[in-house]
């Protein structure tokens, strides 16, 4: 297992499949057949995603450099949480943007569903991590992949 250090935007722990995305995660795109039109696996829904599209994200650690799309993002997170089709944590290789940080904090505060989120991971773990590495993420952003 190798560490890495960033920095928790939601804390938590938990312990996921890693799901790797080296582009941007348009969550609008990635998550419309799961919220509106009942996806089950929430598999994405983001045809430009080729790391992504068509990949179960249920309960997985996304690993990520950044999110990108419409101003939808947070409300996208936030309702993936709220009910129950959400990543277990959003790992980020760059600082986290706006957006996708309102949604991980609202689905802290008015879920029972926290979705750990951690950002400046840096590039060396975007590089380092694949898909299906297990990935465990600390209190304090440490993140395990191995």
């Amino acid at each position: 297992m190798r560490e890495f250090k960033g920095r928790p935007v939601v804390a938590g722990e938990c312990t996921a499949e890693a799901l790797v995305s080296h582009g941007g995660l348009n969550t609008l795109a990635s998550f419309q057949n799961a919220l509106q039109f009942g996806d089950k696996e929430v598999k994405c829904g983001d045809q430009n995603n080729p790391d992504l599209y068509k990949k179960s994200m249920l309960g997985k650690a996304i690993c990520l450099p950044q999110t990108i799309g419409s101003t939808t993002g947070g409300m996208v997170l936030y309702c993936a949480a709220d009910l129950g089709k959400a990543p277990k944590c959003l790992l980020f290789s760059e600082h986290i943007d706006s957006l996708a940080a309102a949604g991980a904090v609202l689905a802290a505060v008015w879920t029972d569903s926290p979705i750990v989120t951690v950002d400046c991971l840096g590039q060396e773990f975007l590089d380092y991590v694949k898909d299906g590495m297990t990935i465990k993420v600390s209190q304090d952003g440490t993140v395990s992949a191995g």
